[in-house]
């Protein structure tokens, strides 16, 4: 057992973990965050992904005590109380979702993809991005206008703050 600490969504957490405990299950199993979702188990299909010190990653595939001391934020630590995130509110607005299961990982990508690329985003770069998320229920139409839509809302709101 090793003793963990790092900040989940803005809060501290301490946690005494088995060596072997990957960050997903942390999250869900101790911390009741289930809106990280486990759906492969093998980094391939991005249901998982949060933000460790503001960076992507597949949480499936990260041990816990990598990430002792780092900033993790959840699907959970991105909305300003009942104000979703910008992301969050074009998946609503444009549908890009219908079971729901991929659209956490897949809205932490694309947040992710548009702090990397800023404006300067294409549908062509989505697509590629997003290549490491997968999505059984769409034909990504409808994901990659979600992201367009919300990189164009985000520069608004960056420039406003």
């Amino acid at each position: 057992m090793s003793k963990v600490s790092m900040t989940v969504n803005g809060k501290l957490v301490t946690a005494d973990v088995e060596d072997r405990t990957l960050l997903v299950h942390l999250l869900r199993d101790h911390l009741g965050l289930t809106g990280t979702h486990v759906g492969c188990d093998t980094s391939q299909c991005g249901c998982c992904v949060v933000h460790i010190d503001g960076r992507a990653v597949k949480s499936c595939t990260t041990l816990v005590g990598q990430v002792d001391g780092a900033n993790i934020t959840t699907i959970e630590g991105i909305s300003k109380g009942d104000e979703l995130h910008p992301m969050q509110a074009a998946f609503r607005d444009n549908h890009g979702l219908q079971c729901g299961y991929c659209t956490p990982g897949m809205i932490m990508s694309a947040i992710d993809i548009v702090h990397r690329y800023g404006g300067n985003l294409d549908e062509e770069t989505v697509r590629h991005e997003l290549e490491g998320n997968i999505c059984r229920c769409t034909g990504y139409h409808n994901i990659v206008k979600s992201v367009l839509d919300a990189a164009s809302r985000m520069n608004v709101a960056q420039a406003a703050e």
